[in-house]
């Protein structure tokens, strides 16, 4: 099949300059599935309609903040269950096992046929796209080693804690992720000067805070098309196809950026002419630090912070997960990593971060990795907390005590590892 068959495009748009006039004067609005399904409903009573929204309102509430004694609660036992992290000793690998890297689900994993996989590109472009996996890995291919970490990790060691994923320090994962830039496929498609930005669209469906909603996502058009850093379409993780939970056939992969802007299972990009509006682009995912204003827009989040983390030395208890050493000198590593720059100096404490001394740092061979880093401590008998911090090429440090905020993102404080040396 010749090249130009595989890039299935708009039925002759390039031909036809009056289709092109009228789609120009169209505003671009990205419908939702619910939209896109409307002509197939019947119709339906609107004092049904609010039954409904009534009970859905019922089974998936707003975000909350728990209260000061409650527990993890059955169903964010079972988040837990579902998504998982990475076992810390994993850090020991430079590049992540595909079943070690941290996996969140903001929904199902949904059925992916390959063969009938299809990846539109509209909106705001000269030439509308229908690109199959053929089509795609026809074009020039690249690979790189890229640092994904959630948004939320952490949440669940802040106080007042957000009812959500509870995550600790684990979801975090370092994989080669091979595709085709992003930007060679707008470049194809013809990126129009008035788009602002480009709208990500993945085949997960769901409903969050009482709204049923593919999951989508925003980049700025500089973003998108942008070389530093270079965004992939990404069918390939470690040199393998996608497994399905990291998006098989297609995901997106934007270094530097926290894992939510990663849209799994892609399906459509939209080039937009207006700032998208999107719950997880403006309800979800925004630093929020009030907790008593529900109207608060927040800040958006966006790059990663700098933090280090620890492979747990000695040996641990099953239960509690304390660690175990004997006297005298204890390799202590790890990795460090920020998506503002490479990682300067780490820092490692055995006093609870009463002192420092600084710890080997190896130099960053892959621009969006995490680095190595390695220490000796030489532990005596008695009950220690090991604490690790980053410091990035830009100058930002992890802090000591994590600043609040009501999503629980971007909690990036200190490690702190309490060991037992007998």
């Amino acid at each position: 099949m010749r090249r130009d068959q595989r890039w299935r495009g708009s039925g002759g748009a390039r031909d036809h300059e009056e289709m092109e006039q009228a789609r120009d004067q169209a505003p671009v609005q990205v419908p939702s599935r619910e939209q896109e399904r409307e002509p197939l409903r019947e119709p339906v009573p609107e004092q049904v309609r609010e039954q409904v929204r009534e009970q859905v309102r019922e089974v998936s509430a707003p975000g909350r903040i728990a209260a000061p004694d409650e527990d993890i609660s059955p169903e964010e036992l079972a988040l837990a269950a579902r998504n998982h992290g990475l076992p810390l000793e994993a850090l020991r690998y430079e590049v992540t096992p595909p079943g070690l890297h941290y996996v969140l689900l903001h929904y199902d994993i949904p059925a992916a046929d390959a063969a009938l996989w299809s990846l539109s590109v509209g909106g705001r472009v000269r030439t509308p796209l229908a690109l199959d996996l053929a089509a795609l890995r026809a074009l020039p291919a690249v690979t790189h080693r890229v640092t994904m970490e959630c948004a939320g990790n952490g949440r669940a060691r802040l106080t007042p804690r957000p009812v959500s994923q509870p995550w600790l320090v684990e979801a975090v994962g370092t994989a080669d992720w091979t595709g085709v830039p992003l930007r060679l496929v707008l470049a194809e498609a013809g990126v129009r000067p008035d788009a602002v930005e480009a709208v990500f669209t993945g085949a997960d469906h769901g409903i969050e805070r009482g709204v049923e909603q593919d999951y989508r996502r925003s980049l700025p058009v500089a973003a998108a098309t942008g070389q530093d850093p270079e965004v992939l379409i990404a069918y390939a993780m470690n040199g393998a196809p996608l497994p399905p939970q990291h998006g098989f056939p297609l995901r997106l992969v934007v270094p530097g950026w926290y894992g939510m802007a990663h849209v799994k299972w892609l399906r459509e990009i939209t080039l937009v002419d207006a700032p998208f509006t999107g719950f997880q682009q403006t309800v979800a995912y925004r630093y929020r630090y009030s907790a008593d204003d529900p109207d608060d827009p927040g800040e958006p989040v966006t790059r990663i912070a700098p933090r280090a983390l620890m492979v747990p030395p000695g040996f641990p208890d099953f239960m509690t997960r304390t660690r175990v050493v004997h006297p005298g000198p204890v390799p202590l590593e790890g990795r460090a990593w920020s998506g503002h720059g490479a990682v300067a100096r780490v820092e490692v404490s055995a006093d609870g971060g009463r002192s420092w001394a600084r710890a080997e740092v190896a130099p960053q061979a892959h621009r969006w990795a995490w680095q190595a880093w390695s220490c000796v401590w030489r532990a005596a008998p008695g009950r220690h907390t090991l604490t690790v911090r980053a410091t990035d090429s830009e100058g930002r440090t992890q802090p000591l005590e994590q600043p609040w905020n009501r999503g629980g993102f971007g909690n990036n404080v200190v490690q702190h590892v309490p060991v037992l040396c007998c």
